[in-house]
């Protein structure tokens, strides 16, 4: 099973540099993660090399090394700051006689303690069986083939057989019911469509402040923590717009360097909110000195997930700390149209909300499509697919006996829409 560290145990963390490698991973950060685990870290062991040793990853030299660290300090955790193939995982722990996590495992321990909805338990679950579905290799003696006397043998089944029928069991069930969770997603998300209620969703770099500027924006009381993934467990509140009227804001988890596939897919449904938005307020750490690597991190996330084109409005955080590099609080970049692309805020101290949710105001208007189609009788399934798109504000029939169609929707659903019916450009008029 997928074993989880308990809270303030002794690690030793392992970080190995590849030469070969262009994208390394961030030490830092690493150091982070385990400090959100709970972990207390008690050494640090360097190293570097040409590429992974098949056997124990870093080699039996460096091992030796990882040995005497760990029985010097009493620790009684070892975590790697990369991806270990099962046999390393299980190979390492035989030498040094400790528990063994890598980069995955430990970012799935951080998502188990910080899940409290019931979605978002299903979520890291699911996640964990995935991950623990390949790490089923273990030295147990119950492992062996169950034996049988004279009449009685057949083909058996090894407890490691039912270990995996068991997990992928689980797992369908599990999916299932992040099924319905999703249905129910889609549901609200049509309802609010059909009230012309536009979404705004908050992505950025995992502690970037992006829950710090959600309850500065909306007055909510969301859980906020100086440490990766304070927020885990999505949340929507209502924001009012001058103009525009009441949005939904939506606060996401944070993305970090290489986040694990099986997190991707398991928080699919929560992060389709990402890719369904109006709009992204992507939050930046400006005081951060990897703020641009960040940036790009975030973004190949948003493409992974189906989210690369939904508009973004860059939000510079902790601006007020920058005083000395010329940023401030209030700051804009605009684009030749006088649109705000970016723009430099405090969320602690609320500094430069007032002109962010002006750009949001500005930037909903020009985003929101609305105004009349005119449909005649031969259209009826383009017809038929604004209504399941929920864009629909009314309609009433033509003399012709077509249709005359309001509809509110997304810039980019509009230009996708237009993609597949290019006449739809001749016949809408534009309020």
């Amino acid at each position: 099973m997928f074993e989880r560290p308990s809270s303030g145990e002794r690690a030793v963390l392992v970080h190995i540099t590849f030469r070969q490698l262009a994208e390394q991973p961030d030490l830092k950060e690493f150091s982070e993660l385990a400090f959100a685990a709970g972990a207390t870290s008690v050494a640090t062991v360097l190293g570097v090399r040409d590429k992974p040793d098949p056997k124990f990853f870093i080699g039996t030299g460096k091992l030796e090394e990882v040995l005497e660290v760990v029985s010097l300090h009493g620790a009684n955790l070892i975590l790697f700051n990369h991806e270990l193939t099962p046999s390393q995982e299980r190979n390492i722990e035989r030498h040094v006689k400790c528990r063994v996590l890598s980069r995955t495992g430990l970012i799935l321990d951080i998502f188990a303690q910080r899940a409290h909805t019931f979605e978002g338990k299903l979520q890291v679950e699911l996640a964990q069986l995935q991950h623990m579905s390949t790490r089923l290799v273990r030295g147990w003696t119950h492992l062996e083939r169950q034996k049988g006397g004279i009449g009685l043998r057949g083909p058996g089944e090894t407890q490691l057989e039912v270990d995996r029928r068991l997990i992928k069991a689980r797992i369908a069930t599990i999916e299932k019911r992040l099924l319905k969770v999703r249905e129910q997603r889609q549901q609200r998300r049509h309802v609010r469509q059909r009230a012309d209620i536009p979404t705004v969703t908050l992505v950025g770099y995992t502690n970037a402040g992006k829950s710090t500027l959600f309850n500065a924006l909306t007055g909510a009381h969301v859980w906020v923590a100086n440490q990766l993934f304070a927020t885990l467990d999505p949340t929507l509140r209502a924001l009012p717009l001058k103009g525009i009227g009441n949005v939904v804001l939506a606060d996401t988890v944070g993305f970090i360097r290489q986040l694990p596939h099986t997190l991707v897919n398991a928080f699919r449904a929560t992060l389709e909110e990402t890719s369904n938005a109006a709009i992204l307020l992507h939050v930046v750490d400006a005081h951060d000195e990897k703020y641009e690597e960040n940036i790009h991190q975030v973004n190949k996330v948003l493409a992974e997930i189906g989210a690369q084109e939904v508009p973004q409005l860059l939000v510079f955080n902790k601006a007020d700390l920058l005083s000395e590099q010329g940023y401030y609080p209030g700051l804009v970049e605009r684009e030749k149209d006088g649109m705000i692309t970016k723009i430099w805020v405090s969320a602690l101290s609320k500094e430069g909300l007032d002109l962010l949710q002006a750009a949001l105001q500005g930037r909903l208007s020009s985003e929101i499509v609305y105004g009349t189609l005119c449909l005649s009788s031969a259209q009826g399934q383009l017809h038929s697919q604004l209504h399941k798109l929920h864009i629909v504000v009314s309609q009433t029939l033509s003399e012709e006996g077509g249709w005359k169609v309001v509809i509110k929707t997304t810039r980019m659903q509009w230009e996708r829409l237009c993609q597949q019916h290019t006449e739809l450009l001749h016949t809408f008029t534009a309020f």
